[in-house]
């Protein structure tokens, strides 16, 4: 299975990029993971609602120049569906036996993704109707991920 993660932004705090290097040590035993970093856009101090979408429109096609056809998408999404940990190995796992060895899982930035990238999405998941900072979203998700392997080997986890 090969999974790539394509966010907005580079990290800059340390302990984020400690614990995305723990996880993706974790994960190489499961599978090929490649995150891909996009760059996010400055959003002006009490930007327009048309400013905002320009930003999400710019950052998106970033996004999107990364997408290759045979991936199927899953964005992170407010409006998605809310799964168990349970759920989404079923969802992982699930994939590869429909023949979608290619996952990718999408990460907006501060404002959220473009209608665009939307669109393109094959599922849409929601972690938590909480708003995280999309920095610590990609350790939350690789940690999901690394659970989700985990349960699917039928190995021991904390519940």
């Amino acid at each position: 299975m090969n999974i790539s993660i394509i966010c907005v932004g580079k990290l800059k705090e340390k302990y984020l990029k400690e614990a995305i290097n723990e996880y993706s040590k974790r994960l190489s035993r499961y599978c090929k993971l490649d995150i891909i970093e996009v760059p996010d856009e400055k959003t002006p101090d009490n930007a327009s609602e048309k400013e905002e979408l320009q930003i999400k429109d710019k950052e998106g096609l970033s996004i999107l120049k990364h997408i290759k056809s045979n991936m199927f998408v899953t964005a992170l999404d407010l409006k998605g569906s809310m799964l168990s940990s349970e759920q989404l190995a079923s969802f992982i796992k699930d994939a590869g036996i429909n023949g979608n060895s290619n996952l990718a899982f999408i990460i907006g930035g501060s404002l959220g993704l473009s209608s665009q990238v939307l669109s393109r999405a094959d599922f849409k998941l929601c972690f938590s109707k909480m708003t995280f900072p999309h920095q610590l979203m990609r350790v939350i998700l690789l940690e999901q991920i690394y659970r989700g392997y985990r349960i699917i080997s039928g190995e021991p986890y904390h519940k």
